[in-house]
């Protein structure tokens, strides 16, 4: 390279870094590009966690990355220009600051900090969240059409209370700050939904293979959302032992999830009588088992009891006890070979409680070593709550579109968080294997609680599948709610209520 290009470059990354757009900005470019992570720090030279770690503005561009970083944000700029603010944004001169002011402020502890609600200087919607000069801002994209039309008054806010108010605790703020996220992330698989619809000028299919389609890049869009106000630091791409490592595209993991393929022994579709059973669905299974104890950074090994601590999780190889019921589900699910085997935290947390006196069915199993981490069961649950009352909302609505969208969001981010060419914005095969157990063992408590109630179980299949005898409305809710079970109508040879005989042993 000459001297005057050596220069010219050089001057080049100097404009550049004098232009370099805050945080959020750059997080929206990319967002607007419809980029991951993993493209674009393939195209800069650097990790992915280093791109994240940029967009949320805990560090810096630095070289020798920084001129590409640079150069694409301002090609992106330039396609995707700051959007003009909202007509009921209240005065010009916040509208001229938040051009050169994207960025939420943030505490010491990596929270957006919040003060007295006002409306966003980007949206206009009354948001208690600030910019970093104090200005009302949401955080990360959050925002949302205001429903104010230009026309319509601001209204008059009244006049302050002579008493001061009470000062919220720090669970009060969390609380409702996690409200307002939950009520604004919502609102963006409703944006979705209608963009798509717009697109497809009204042709449902069309919409929903549209939705289907962008459903991995929505919802991790949507987990960095509920995670703005989270107080849990995770680790997306841990150092994995080998035994979450698939040995080949055609090898099966080496991971037990405890599927469950159960039928009762003393009854038989062969057998002649008159017995009705009644096939049920228990609805959204795997979004229910977001709630579930994951661990957030790199699992660690231990041998013998040293791994087993309510607040860690991870996966543990053990010995289970014999399963002596067998009118019940095995809850170690049905397997060819006895033996040691590798089960998730979710599947030992069950083997533990029923060997405990609660339910005394089984001796507890012998666990001979493990890689676990510190663990919350709270890590997914704004991102939960979010997808349920989405649910809820299209349900009430009989919104088809917005449900199948919902359901496609949540199995992908599933299925994908492992080793998976379709997201490269986190690796972690181990919470994709705990979610899995999660779903087979929240189906076994229902199982055990329609056996309490005098219900026979004549078989269990999958993570929704349970079928019954007796009057089960008097043991579950019927509905499409999260926590309510439907007759399964989707296999024509079993469908809904069919009977069974009792088999002469």
């Amino acid at each position: 390279m000459s001297e005057e290009a050596s220069v010219e470059a050089l001057l080049e990354e100097a404009r550049l870094t004098a232009w370099m757009p805050p945080a959020a900005e750059r997080l929206r470019l990319r967002q607007a590009a419809n980029l991951s992570r993993a493209q674009v720090a393939a195209a800069v030279g650097v990790g992915r966690t280093t791109v994240a770690n940029w967009e949320a503005g805990s560090s810096e561009p630095t070289p020798p990355g920084r001129l590409k970083y640079l150069r694409l944000l301002k090609g992106l700029a330039e396609i995707y220009p700051t959007p003009a603010p909202s007509a009921s944004t209240p005065a010009p001169a916040l509208v001229e600051e938040f051009t050169f002011s994207l960025e939420t402020l943030r505490g010491p502890d990596g929270l957006a900090v919040e003060g007295a609600p006002g409306p966003c200087i980007r949206c206009g919607v009354i948001t208690t969240h600030q910019s970093i000069e104090g200005h009302p801002l949401h955080v990360g994209a959050m925002c949302r059409p205001a429903t104010t039309t230009p026309s319509t008054p601001a209204p008059t806010p009244s006049p302050a209370s002579p008493t001061p108010a009470p000062v919220p605790t720090r669970p009060q703020r969390r609380a409702r700050s996690a409200a307002r996220a939950q009520d604004e992330t919502t609102g963006l698989i409703g944006r979705a939904v209608h963009e798509e619809l717009a697109n497809a000028a009204g042709d449902v299919d069309i919409a929903l293979n549209a939705l289907v389609k962008r459903a991995i890049n929505d919802v991790m869009r949507l987990f960095d959302e509920t995670r703005a106000t989270a107080r849990y630091q995770f680790t997306a791409y841990p150092a994995l032992p080998d035994i979450l490592k698939k040995p080949s595209k055609k090898e099966p993991d080496q991971i037990w999830e405890a599927r469950p393929n159960f039928r009762h022994p003393d009854y038989s579709l062969r057998a002649p009588g008159d017995i009705k059973v009644t096939a049920l669905d228990v609805n959204a299974a795997y979004l229910s088992a977001l709630k579930c104890w994951l661990p957030i950074g790199k699992l660690e090994h231990s041998t013998g009891t040293d791994g087993i601590d309510p607040k860690r999780s991870g996966v543990h190889l053990i010995t289970p006890a014999p399963w002596l019921h067998p009118h019940l589900p095995d809850p170690i699910g049905d397997r060819d070979e006895p033996g040691a085997l590798w089960v998730t935290n979710a599947t030992l947390r069950l083997l533990q409680r029923l060997s405990g006196p609660k339910y005394g069915l089984a001796e507890a199993p012998v666990v001979h070593e493990s890689w676990t981490s510190g663990a919350t069961e709270n890590f997914l649950d704004a991102l939960r709550k979010t997808l349920t009352a989405a649910r809820e909302t299209a349900l009430a609505e009989d919104d088809t579109v917005t449900l199948e969208y919902i359901k496609a969001m949540y199995s992908k981010f599933i299925s994908t968080m492992g080793e998976s060419i379709h997201n490269r914005e986190m690796v972690r095969p181990d919470w994709m294997h705990i979610i899995h157990s999660q779903a087979y063992a929240n189906l076994w408590g229902k199982a055990y609680k329609a056996h309490q109630a005098g219900l026979d179980i004549i078989s269990m299949m999958g993570t929704d599948e349970l079928h019954v005898t007796g009057n089960w409305r008097q043991v579950f809710t019927e509905g499409r709610g999260v926590s309510e079970m439907k007759i399964k109508h989707s296999d024509a040879k079993t469908s809904g209520e069919y009977t069974v005989g009792k088999t002469t042993r």
